[in-house]
């Protein structure tokens, strides 16, 4: 009884996920056009794109046709003939590099592996059955994500690690200097610190010589709990990527702090300078003022008594 009712269950469990992938699979195809599978690949890696008839009869002796934005040839099948055995027209791009699962075709599977991909296989993918009846025509959507990685010396103008210095200690805190020399093409930087969170910095400087870039990027960091800060070189035209790490002493953020003090002491000692020395001089000012106040003051006195005398002088002489 127990048996039965667990099978009942799992009846309307395996229903119900018929129906939710149903759903999804009418979703996808309204987004975009006629029913599309997406298939997403990193670079490098072997990827199989899907393709069965809908009555999965045998399709040994049937023609199908696979292509690439409607026009290079992928792979084509003809009775037993294809690329790999006879067959002319395929691209370029794709020879040495595709094939069918053989003894799938009696079960109507049609579905071909692409192997070691790259970024340029991305794109839209048909497997159209031309002859059947009715015809059938399969969409496939091809995502082949690049895969950063370290190609220096395999690429000409890769960049190696680039070159980071201390530039100088400020108040604000640690100035540092990242610097990538003779790069092509050329290359975006970045600091990150220890979370890989991207650091504000200053504008990037860019030179060009001789067709190669010559870049720097200056970025202020504070103390963090590890005082570990990368700096990333990437270029995505060649899907390359570099870093290197530096790692501040604590000292160097004690000196940013002792140079605050500095700074901040000189300025109050500028300011009390500046004060004393306005005080000291309107006070001059008014000393001088006062005292040649005081001395027009006498001098007038004593002109008043000069030109009094001979008047009196002169009376008396009458």
């Amino acid at each position: 009884m127990l048996g039965l009712k667990t099978k009942k269950i799992q009846q309307r469990l395996f229903f119900w996920f018929c129906f939710i992938l149903s759903e999804f699979r009418k979703t996808n195809g309204r987004e975009n056009g006629p029913d599309v599978v997406k298939v997403v690949v990193f670079e490098g890696e072997d990827v199989i794109l899907p393709c069965s008839v809908n009555n999965k009869e045998n399709i040994e002796s049937k023609l199908f046709d696979w292509r690439k934005d409607g026009q290079k040839e992928v792979f084509r099948y003809d009775g037993g003939l294809h690329d790999n055995n006879g067959l002319s027209g395929q691209d370029e791009q794709f020879k040495g590099r595709v094939s069918l699962f053989k003894e799938q075709l009696k079960f109507g599977n049609a579905s071909i592996i692409i192997r070691n991909t790259e970024v340029t296989d991305s794109g839209d993918y048909t497997c159209d059955f031309p002859l059947l009846q009715p015809t059938q025509k399969f969409y496939i959507k091809l995502i082949v994500d690049r895969v950063f990685k370290n190609q220096s010396g395999q690429i000409p103008g890769a960049p190696p690690e680039p070159l980071i210095t201390v530039l100088k200690i400020t108040e604000q805190g640690v100035v540092l200097q990242c610097v990538v020399q003779w790069a092509f093409p050329e290359p975006t930087l970045q600091w990150r610190n220890s979370d890989g969170h991207i650091l504000p910095a200053e504008k990037t400087q860019v030179s060009k010589r001789g067709g190669r870039y010559d870049v720097i990027l200056q970025t202020t960091v504070t103390k963090t709990p590890t005082n570990c800060f990368t700096c990333e070189v990437r270029q995505e035209e060649i899907g390359h990527i570099v870093h290197r790490n530096i790692t501040l002493p604590e000292k160097l953020f004690e000196s940013c702090h002792s140079a605050g003090l500095f700074l901040g002491g000189l300025l109050a000692g500028v300011l009390i300078l500046a004060v004393v020395g306005t005080v000291v001089l309107l006070v001059g000012r008014n000393y001088i003022t006062i005292a040649w106040k005081n001395g027009s003051q006498q001098q007038g006195t004593d002109s008043s008594n000069t030109a009094a005398e001979p008047l009196r002088s002169g009376v008396e002489m009458t």
